[in-house]
């Protein structure tokens, strides 16, 4: 019998393309269901999410001008990270989440297949979704009339507990695929898949600050994200009723488009459910333009 200690991991958070420790000198243990200590992770505070929201608005026109396939292909290649990386994640996810979400009995390699496929869905999104929500308007006279979908700017998404890994990626997809800056908070419960993905993401080539990743207890940042002047749109999902009123109740703030995701955990599975444009258009802007036309 060895007496060996073994040296655990401290995760720390992604922010601007890269990996500070929280500012707050805070960090929490992280335990998988039967209660042994499986790591560390960084616990965000305030201040962080306040960095972060400063980097990913420093970041965001620089994606929403980059063109539509190049937003695709960036996607694709975070799923190609996340594919890489599916044996570490699915045994994080299956060690705190397993049995608890997800279809058979391998939870945790069927919530990363879902990820995987859920990135790849909206990285073909990416240069259709504005023929889908845009149009050509009828008009009297001689001109065209265009209304064309933009990227809101920066969006918070707060993940849900279960599944910890496919909600985050759920609800952040649609917003980086219409070229928005994202800001999410991992869950509480299960951050480990989180911090993981944060380490593909820094090899993805998506550019640093265009998806910033905080773990912490979400519930300390809520009342923040939704009362923060430089959020423009929150994405959540798994609130409780507390919480729920209060990211709504930032709407007051600034006009954010908050949209609280209610859905049992088998439906994050489903593709025709969760891989649609109606999940884009809570993150984009309506600009309508008029172009005279030749008689």
């Amino acid at each position: 019998m060895s007496d060996r200690l073994e040296v655990l991991k401290t995760y720390k958070l992604f922010i601007d393309g890269k990996f500070p420790r929280s500012e707050s000198g805070r960090s929490m243990i992280v335990h998988d269901r039967a209660g042994k200590v499986l790591a560390h992770a960084s616990r965000a505070s305030r201040k962080d999410l306040r960095e972060a929201v400063e980097a990913a608005r420093r970041a965001q026109p620089g994606w929403a001008g980059a063109t539509a396939y190049n937003r695709g292909q960036v996607l694709y290649r975070l799923a190609e990270m996340i594919e890489g990386k599916a044996a570490e994640l699915a045994a994080l996810i299956d060690a705190c989440e397993g049995g608890k979400q997800g279809p058979g009995p391998e939870c945790g390699a069927g919530e990363v297949r879902a990820c995987v496929d859920r990135l790849v869905a909206y990285a073909g999104w990416a240069d259709k979704y504005s023929q889908v929500l845009g149009c050509n308007n009828p008009v009297a006279g001689p001109y065209y009339n265009f209304t064309v979908p933009e990227p809101t700017g920066v969006v918070c998404v707060l993940a849900p507990a279960s599944p910890s890994l496919l909600g985050l990626i759920a609800l952040a997809a649609p917003a980086l695929c219409a070229g928005n800056a994202v800001v999410a908070v991992a869950s509480s419960a299960s951050p480990l898949p989180a911090a993981v993905l944060a380490e593909g993401v820094a090899t993805c080539d998506l550019p640093g600050g265009v998806l910033n990743i905080l773990t912490t207890q979400q519930d300390e940042l809520t009342q923040h994200a939704a009362s923060h002047r430089d959020i423009d749109a929150i994405h959540a999902a798994g609130l409780d009723a507390k919480n729920a009123e209060l990211v709504r109740g930032g709407v007051a703030e600034n006009l954010k488009r908050v949209t609280v995701r209610t859905l049992d955990p088998a439906d994050w599975y489903d593709p025709r459910l969760c891989e649609n444009p109606w999940w884009i258009e809570g993150f984009v802007e309506m600009k309508t333009m008029w172009h005279p036309a030749s008689v």
